[in-house]
């Protein structure tokens, strides 16, 4: 690791080169191969939905969420600005329209309260984006979309080992997307996962993602030959990067456990400086058990966001700050619409820091990240 404190370092966990060496020697390398058959059960055991399939990210499993909804050009699809691009580019890329609405000012979240005012008559889904593991108002966004016949796409590309009232994010809606980059908590180098939690679409989405094929239903022995059946792409990852992700899985509850260690020690650390009114640190609600994906402050008005940055730099520190709001980007006012005031998307994005969190992080790293905080604060 070097020296000074990288914002993120892939976590190791000793088994991925074995089984990456496994998946060599026993000559499958392509996808959907063992390794990759025992993430799918993993996943689909953890969390309960029909059927996950592994793709090649999380951006690939959303543009499947597109393509299982059979967007057409000039379909809405509500969601926060609040995100990474991949996704309103899901939606854009089928000739769809974001439609964005404002986040919470506690987590960050789309703001379910602002959602049915956005509907019209070209709605086709709601995306819920679970910002920083902390799920999204679920129960509210599914019965709006289920009074209206909408579709509900989660994006919980940092939801993953996450719930909301002990359901696992991602498995909610009627479709969900994990990404397993190497930034997340359990990760596969690129990689991601679609979850299809409506029976319906589960057949259709093995289709999709095997060039639209039923290619799946050949090798299960329920047809005599594969043909070509939909409109389709290749999403399936390789056999080394499932192998990898296996090793990861493995030890997901550890990762999430160390990981959740060194968030509440950033908690209660910050709690001074909170009390202070020099930051907000994040706010999760009772129902939700968040899985330690980052550690964010909101900084006070007042103080300038970039001289902190620097001075954490300086001391050898690397802090991020997060999203630039999709609806203030170009490509975002040229494809997308806002939909009422983003008084809480344009505030808070601009006060927003990330502190470094990864498994690996030490105490003495945390510490010293802690106590340049402090100093460039307190003055």
């Amino acid at each position: 690791m070097p020296d000074s404190i990288p914002f993120n370092y892939p976590h190791m966990t000793g088994k991925e080169l074995y089984y990456i060496a496994e998946a060599h020697f026993g000559g499958k390398l392509a996808g959907d191969g063992p390794f990759t058959r025992n993430c799918h059960r993993w996943i689909e055991e953890r969390t309960g939905c029909r059927r996950a399939l592994l793709t090649h990210s999380c951006t690939a499993a959303l543009e499947m969420q597109s393509l299982l909804l059979r967007l057409k050009p000039g379909d809405e699809v509500i969601m926060p600005s609040y995100t990474f691009v991949s996704t309103a580019n899901a939606v854009v890329l089928r000739g769809g329209v974001p439609v964005f609405v404002d986040i919470r000012e506690d987590t960050l979240n789309i703001d379910e309260r602002l959602i049915e005012d956005a509907v019209t008559p070209r709605t086709r889904a709601i995306a819920p984006v679970h910002y920083a593991g902390v799920g999204c108002a679920m129960d509210t966004i599914m019965d709006i979309a289920n009074r209206k016949g909408l579709k509900v796409l989660e994006d919980a590309a940092q939801g993953f080992m996450a719930t909301y009232k002990g359901k696992a994010l991602g498995s909610i809606g009627h479709l969900g997307a994990y990404s397993f980059h190497e930034t997340k908590n359990v990760i596969s180098g690129e990689g991601g996962a679609l979850l299809v939690n409506d029976p319906d679409m589960v057949l259709h989405a093995e289709i999709i993602r095997e060039k639209g094929t039923d290619r799946s239903r050949f090798f299960r022995g329920e047809v005599d030959k594969y043909t070509w059946q939909e409109a389709g792409s290749s999403y399936l990852p390789g056999e080394i990067i499932a192998a990898f992700l296996w090793a990861q899985l493995e030890e997901a509850e550890k990762i999430t456990a160390c990981r959740l260690d060194l968030w509440n020690r950033y908690h209660e650390a910050l709690a001074g400086l909170e009390a202070r009114e020099l930051l907000r640190r994040p706010i999760v609600p009772q129902e939700c058990v968040h899985n330690a994906h980052m550690y964010y402050i909101l900084l006070a008005p007042h103080i300038d966001r970039q001289k902190v940055l620097a001075g954490l730099k300086a001391a050898g520190i690397h802090a991020v700050f997060h999203y630039v709001p999709l609806h203030s980007a170009p490509a975002g006012q040229r494809y997308g619409r806002v939909h009422g005031s983003m008084k809480h998307t344009d505030d808070l994005s601009a006060r927003l820091i990330r502190l470094p969190l990864f498994a690996d992080l030490t105490r003495e790293q945390q510490d010293h990240i802690l106590s340049t905080l402090e100093s460039l604060l307190v003055r």
